[in-house]
């Protein structure tokens, strides 16, 4: 599930390169936030930006944007009218995000706010073609019900970190609350017939889910 390193250094070699910026954006995290290794990444960055090239989405909404990695991917992916709103509750991260953010080549695709997404997004009163799940595990199932709400029909939703590092799959952290968030999240889209699911072994695991 998880690649040796040097199958990983092979994969991003064979991999569209990310830019530079982004480049810059990646060694910042990590230099400067804790748990640096909580942005999207090159491999995932490009994916979510292949995704959005497929999708077409016209508005998508990010829950959780730590840094802005995949925020900024999803939007160098966007259509020139198109719009991601990404909503970040930590207002600790925005004296580090918001001039990263600003300073892309995308800023303008970008609408970056402070808050909790569960609350705030269906306050806009606006429908996405897309949204990206990255926000605070414990609060998974809410953010889901919450996105179902948002999403139109035909839509796609995309969640991150569905495997945590298989501890899903482990009875040693039946006692974790992040676990138990991403278990239940799981369970609860593997069981809502109006939707088709499936988990991507990518990097920490990846579902992607298609209202129907």
């Amino acid at each position: 599930m998880f690649p040796s390193q040097a199958t990983e250094d092979y994969i991003l070699q064979h991999t569209i390169p990310e830019s530079d910026y982004l480049r810059r954006l990646w060694r910042a995290t990590n230099i400067h936030l804790l748990a640096g290794r909580m942005a999207s990444g090159h491999l995932q960055g490009r994916l979510l930006k292949m995704l959005v090239q497929m999708i077409r989405p016209h508005r998508i909404l990010e829950v959780g944007t730590f840094s802005g990695y995949s925020a900024i991917s999803m939007a160098e992916g966007l259509d020139d009218d198109g719009l991601l709103y990404t909503y970040e509750i930590d207002d600790e991260l925005e004296d580090f995000t918001r001039p990263w953010i600003e300073g892309s080549s995308v800023a303008h695709k970008i609408i970056f706010t402070i808050g909790d997404a569960i609350n705030e997004a269906p306050r806009l009163g606006i429908t996405f073609d897309m949204v990206f799940l990255d926000g605070d595990k414990r609060t998974y199932t809410d953010a889901y019900q919450m996105a179902r709400r948002v999403t139109t029909h035909g839509g796609y939703i995309i969640a991150d970190n569905t495997l945590w590092d298989g501890h899903v799959a482990d009875n040693a952290y039946d006692h974790d609350h992040q676990t138990l968030g991403i278990r239940a999240f799981n369970d609860l889209v593997a069981h809502d017939d109006s939707v088709e699911s499936l988990i991507l072994p990518l990097r920490d695991g990846l579902t992607l889910i298609r209202v129907k």
